[in-house]
């Protein structure tokens, strides 16, 4: 019976020996398996990684090399542009101020045949330089390159009647409106506000003043002691006159004369004239707006000199977006 209890005792001991040295071997062999494995995924997951991070890096460097060359070329086509505005502003302005001298020294027949071709070759090599400026295929719908329109039948002129312009423009304002009407030899009626609104003939108010040699000669009378208030700013005038004159069968024209404009945005003013200055059937504004600067205010020191800056960059573009032309004079002084 002891013999029998002591086999079974060492049979189990071998069984729970083999159990526990299979187990051992299972760890050992697990423990092999991963050790020879993990590094060579490992090794290619880190290459694998790198070569992708080369690979966008180096894209990366493409990408901010071709940026630099781009913005490059860009700014060098927009300072060529914005000379190119410049050049054609100035131009612009030098050609209306030549016909307006052509119309009316040819008005007054006193200028000799040589001034004629003088001016006439002045107008035909500004207008050349203009088309290389431009291009050939250019086509200005509102006949800039040309100067003023004179397709109007009535006129409105926005006087600014400040200070600074009765106390040194205004002379050489009067010489102006005779020029302008000169080149509107007969009109269907003429009507004269300074930049608030105010009517020069109160008896004309929201009506037109038939035109005619004694009219003219009395607007140009009146107007050398004509001197309402005024805030030096043009808005006002031109946003009544059109609200009052404005009509879809009348052809109109409306300069405004100044030098400064005092108000807060321009953007404000070209919008609102925007809303009110509808377009007709040809897609044209109702009324065109021509407008006249004097530079009194550069007479000033240059830090004094902000509002006749901002009038004639607000008429440049005013005048372009309904039509008109923006005659910038050189001198205020008769």
């Amino acid at each position: 019976m002891s013999s029998q209890k002591r086999r079974h005792a060492q049979e189990f001991s071998i069984a729970f020996l083999d159990v526990i040295c299979c187990g051992f071997g299972a760890i050992i062999l697990l423990l092999m398996i991963t050790k020879s494995m993990s590094p060579v995924v490992l090794e290619r997951a880190q290459q694998n990684n790198s070569a992708q991070i080369a690979d966008l890096q180096q894209s990366l460097f493409s990408i901010r090399g071709q940026s630099k060359i781009f913005n490059r070329e860009l700014n060098s086509r927009q300072q060529q542009v914005s000379l190119n505005q410049q050049r054609l502003a100035v131009l612009k302005t030098r050609l209306a101020t030549l016909k307006v001298q052509y119309a009316q020294q040819s008005k007054a027949a006193i200028v000799s045949a040589n001034d004629k071709g003088r001016l006439a070759l002045a107008v035909q090599s500004l207008s050349a330089e203009m088309q290389r400026l431009l291009g050939l295929n250019h086509r200005s719908k509102n006949d800039l390159v040309g100067g003023i329109p004179v397709d109007s039948e009535y006129l409105v002129f926005i006087i600014d009647t400040s200070g600074s312009m009765f106390g040194y423009a205004w002379p050489r304002l009067q010489q102006e409106i005779i020029a302008t009407l000169n080149i509107y030899p007969e009109v269907k009626g003429i009507q004269i506000m300074n930049d608030m609104g105010s009517y020069m003939f109160n008896n004309y108010r929201h009506r037109w003043i038939p035109d005619s040699p004694g009219r003219r000669s009395a607007i140009i009378k009146r107007l050398r002691q004509w001197n309402p208030f005024s805030n030096s700013s043009p808005v006002e005038g031109i946003a009544k006159a059109i609200r009052t004159f404005v009509n879809q069968e009348h052809k109109i024209s409306l300069f405004v004369m100044g030098d400064e404009f005092s108000g807060r945005s321009i953007q404000q003013v070209l919008a609102a004239v925007e809303r009110i200055n509808q377009v007709n059937q040809s897609d044209q504004r109702l009324v065109r707006i021509h407008a006249v600067g004097f530079p009194v205010q550069f007479m000033r020191s240059k830090h004094l000199q902000g509002t006749g800056i901002r009038f004639a960059t607000l008429m440049r573009e005013l005048t372009y977006r309904n039509g008109g032309t923006f005659i910038g004079l050189n001198d205020f002084k008769p």
